[in-house]
């Protein structure tokens, strides 16, 4: 494999001439229409279903005004099919967010928004197929730190002509302080948390979106592609539960509830996705925050809900450090516990009639949006490998070393808190889509920083479907974030890979995207790194290409 040896010019020249050839106009005019100080956090869509898309935006202005949005089929604005005002204001920190609706099915559209004689950049978005459809590709993104470095994935994405949609799931901001995880590098590149204390209120979350926004690798991508988004931890805080976070200190920082509510606020307000009363289900609230969306006779996508509706607290490993030999076994006990929740009742009884409906439809692919790692990943005897000192005879040994260290001497889940943390509620998930008749499930996986190809299997050993896990956009590796040099970070990778069976294949040393192909008969994952994110200028490679086979009503992969 090359070594960035190809730019992201030559990287995209691959690709199918007729989508770039319409792609790449519509880039250049939105790269060229930055400039309104009016619209400075950019355009976006998002949340499409056959008729209709959220269209957003935010303007800098005071007091309440009213903002023209436009949708045309043409580029030019020559043929407009749909267009409105929207009143906007200090309620709602001044974001515009519309339904975009009387669309046809499968089309490409673009949209604009004008404020007196301001005028946005150009949005492109679509609206999802209905009937025969030959392909898809989505691109798959997850952890953009600000501070950590430049959102050149998402540049990368703008600019690629396979891509259709865009599967955000989650951590799209971090909720820490300047001083905070990745304030060093921020400080050096002039990439610093606003505002500087760790995000807690209202006006916080707000400007920390804002801030986000601001990026212009973000801006492209959220112009050229239409969003699908779910949340992980950090649009919150760190480790979240339905009771309270691992961030969160209530002697200082104040009702968990209320800073829960204020974070989830600032999502609506400032990320393209539908109101609770712009979906099918009547009644829900906005932190039931799981969709299903449909591509024609090829795929099904339904994204999860997994930390505000359900989830159980996290096992804290500290609770078992003094149980010696015994801790494998009292660790696993209790992630195990019958009761321990992931998933609301509500959003299991949708996935479960959603994935009924595919495959009653003849649907080949069941896509899940799934905030954290799904595959079972234990950590090997690091220490008896030689990747890591033995903490009793290696004075200053580092403390991720010792972590480490410690959980492969006991053979423990990586994190309790992806769903190796949940053993029950992972069973109960494989069990649901079993008995829809769906074994077959293609999980796309955010959270971990590291690149993913796993095959999964239920307790009993069956095969139950492929996950697929991208890389940070900016945030590192954990190995590499650890501390650990390239050296033996890419040993780790291929330890844990050796030890664990459903893990195919890893990689903790780049940050970047995963972009899924899919056709009735077979899918392509690529996995796709920026060589640097501490510049914006970049270049992308291709690491690694996985074939996923359909084979007698289940998936497999294999390394291309």
């Amino acid at each position: 494999m090359s070594s960035f040896a190809a730019d992201r010019r030559r990287v995209i020249a691959g690709l199918a001439a007729s989508s770039a050839a319409a792609a790449f106009p519509f880039r250049t005019n939105a790269s060229e229409a930055t400039g309104s100080p009016v619209f400075q956090h950019g355009v976006a869509s998002g949340d499409p279903d056959a008729t209709s898309v959220v269209l957003w935006t935010r303007i800098t202005a005071e007091g309440q005004q009213d903002v023209v949005w436009e949708v045309a089929s043409d580029l030019g604005f020559r043929e407009v099919v749909v267009s409105g005002s929207y009143a906007t204001g200090p309620d709602r920190d001044h974001t515009v967010k519309l339904l975009a609706t009387g669309l046809n099915s499968g089309a490409t559209y673009y949209y604009r928004f004008r404020l007196g004689n301001a005028v946005s950049i150009v949005g492109c978005t679509r609206t999802l197929p209905v009937g025969k459809l030959d392909r898809l590709g989505i691109a798959l993104v997850s952890c953009s730190n600000y501070p950590f470095g430049y959102f050149n994935a998402y540049d990368a994405i703008a600019s690629d002509a396979s891509v259709e949609y865009v599967l955000h799931t989650g951590d799209y901001i971090y909720e820490y302080g300047a001083g905070g995880w990745g304030g060093d590098l921020g400080a050096k590149i002039g990439r610093v948390h606003e505002p500087a204390n760790e995000i807690v209120s209202l006006a916080d979350y707000r400007q920390r979106h804002a801030q986000y926004k601001t990026d212009a690798g973000a801006q492209a991508m959220h112009a050229a592609h239409p969003l699908l988004a779910c949340w992980d931890d950090h649009e919150s805080a760190n480790n979240p539960w339905t009771g309270g976070a691992q961030n969160h200190q209530p002697e200082t920082e104040g009702d968990w509830h209320s800073r829960r509510r204020a974070s989830i606020q600032a999502y609506y307000e400032w990320m393209p996705v539908r109101e609770p009363e712009w979906l099918d289900r009547k009644g829900g609230s906005r932190k039931q925050f799981w969709r299903c969306y449909n591509f024609g006779d090829l795929a099904m996508l339904h994204t999860l809900e997994t930390r505000h509706t359900a989830r159980a607290r996290q096992i804290d490993y500290a609770d078992f450090s003094d149980h010696g030999h015994a801790t494998h076994d009292a660790v696993m006990a209790a992630v195990n516990e019958p009761g321990r929740r992931m998933l609301a009742s509500e959003l299991e009884r949708d996935l479960s009639a959603a994935l009924r409906s595919s495959v009653d439809a003849g649907q080949p692919w069941r896509l899940i949006g799934n905030p954290m790692p799904i595959a079972r990943t234990e950590v090997p005897d690091v220490v008896a490998l030689g990747l890591v000192g033995d903490p009793e005879a290696t004075p200053g040994l580092p403390e991720a070393a010792q972590t480490l260290a410690w959980k492969g001497k006991h053979r423990l889940p990586f994190y309790p808190d992806t769903w190796d943390g949940y053993g029950w509620a992972r069973e109960r998930l494989y069990d649901l889509s079993r008995k829809a008749g769906a074994g077959d499930l293609l999980f796309l996986t955010g959270d971990s920083h590291s690149f993913w190809a796993n095959r999964l299997g239920d307790g009993e050993g069956r095969l139950v479907g492929i996950e697929l896990g991208t890389a940070g956009v900016s945030s590192p590796g954990d190995f590499v974030g650890s501390g650990f040099d390239a050296l033996t970070s890419a040993q780790l990778d291929k330890a844990f890979a050796d030890f664990n069976p459903e893990i195919e294949w890893t990689d903790n040393l780049h940050q970047g995207y995963v972009r899924l192909e899919l056709s009735h008969g077979s899918a392509t994952a690529s996995f796709i790194a920026v060589d640097t994110v501490l510049s914006p200028q970049y270049r992308t490679d291709i690491l690694q290409r996985i074939n996923i086979l359909r084979r007698n009503n289940s998936v497999d992969l294999a390394i291309a």
